[in-house]
């Protein structure tokens, strides 16, 4: 159905004139710009702006994107028109702690968070009542050495055919292989402890709190074939002590990430994300 409520985004060197060719351009149309983000890298001289905008008649956000082509065109811009009111669809990756999971499927429920999960995919069964419980498809493609490259290919086809935009590794505990982190680049979204690169391994916040640590984080990046490596969306940390036991830093651990994990989904699904190299710009709400 056609929209009036539209999200542009765009990236490209930096040249004089941009923001008026934009907003003259968006006016053109019809548009009265409701929101607008901008910023100059000054290390590799690259521009990015976020910018909402309505308009007067009801239109589809394929064709304002061909009728402001030519704007795009003349800057070199990489662009985008998306309809802002339409709920992207998104498939959600889960292992067996499903804190990270449960929370984001609570902030879809209540409206916080506009997204449609058209799949849940496990390497267990242990997430599958959650998903029949809010009418998703559970798909179990379980991982071994032998089936990782067979269950990948599962995967992209779950994304081709649900036309999901947005993959969310909610505490999926396998890495994806290169082939697949650049097939769905800028795509999936994985969150983990930020105490990277120590405490690897199984139980990250035991050994953490063997060792005294004093702040708990997590970190939310964009998945490259650079594991855990990739440019960060989002990040918290909270301050602990020596009172509390390895279980309460698991609880703190659990809780951060469920959150951060959120808030960097829902920044990416209102296009408030733009890739800069290996770092982000990121349009935060007002």
């Amino acid at each position: 159905m056609p929209a009036t409520h539209f999200i542009l985004t765009l990236t490209c060197d930096d040249q004089r004139g941009i923001v008026a060719a934009v907003a003259n351009a968006v006016t053109a149309l019809g548009g009265n710009i409701q929101d607008s983000d901008q910023f100059r890298d000054p290390e590799s001289n690259r521009f990015f702006m976020r910018i909402a905008f309505d308009t007067e008649a009801p239109a589809q956000a394929e064709a304002l994107q061909t009728r402001l082509a030519p704007v795009f065109a003349g800057y070199g811009m990489q662009a985008e028109v998306v309809d802002a009111d339409r709920r992207p669809k998104i498939i959600l990756m889960v292992s067996k702690f499903d804190h990270a999971l449960l929370h984001l499927l609570y902030q879809i429920r209540v409206g916080w968070m506009q997204a449609e999960v058209v799949a849940i995919v496990s390497n267990h069964e242990d997430s599958r009542p959650t998903a029949e419980a809010h009418g998703i498809p559970y798909h179990h493609l379980p991982v071994t050495r032998d089936t990782k490259a067979e269950q990948e290919a599962r995967l992209l086809d779950l994304v081709e055919e649900t036309g999901a935009e947005l993959v969310v590794l909610a505490r999926y505990m396998q890495v994806l292989s290169d082939g697949l982190s650049r097939a769905l680049a800028g795509r999936v979204i994985n969150i983990h402890h930020s105490f990277l690169p120590s405490f690897k391994g199984a139980k990250p916040y035991h050994q953490a709190h063997e060792r005294g640590v004093k702040l708990i984080g997590a970190t939310a990046h964009y998945v490259t074939a650079d594991l855990d490596e990739g440019p960060i969306i989002e990040q918290e940390a909270e301050r602990v002590n020596h009172a509390l036991s390895a279980e309460d830093y698991v609880a703190v651990g659990r809780d951060i990430e469920s959150r951060v994990l959120a808030r960097a989904v829902r920044l990416h699904l209102q296009r408030r994300v733009l890739l800069n190299g290996h770092k982000t710009v990121v349009f935060m709400p007002g």
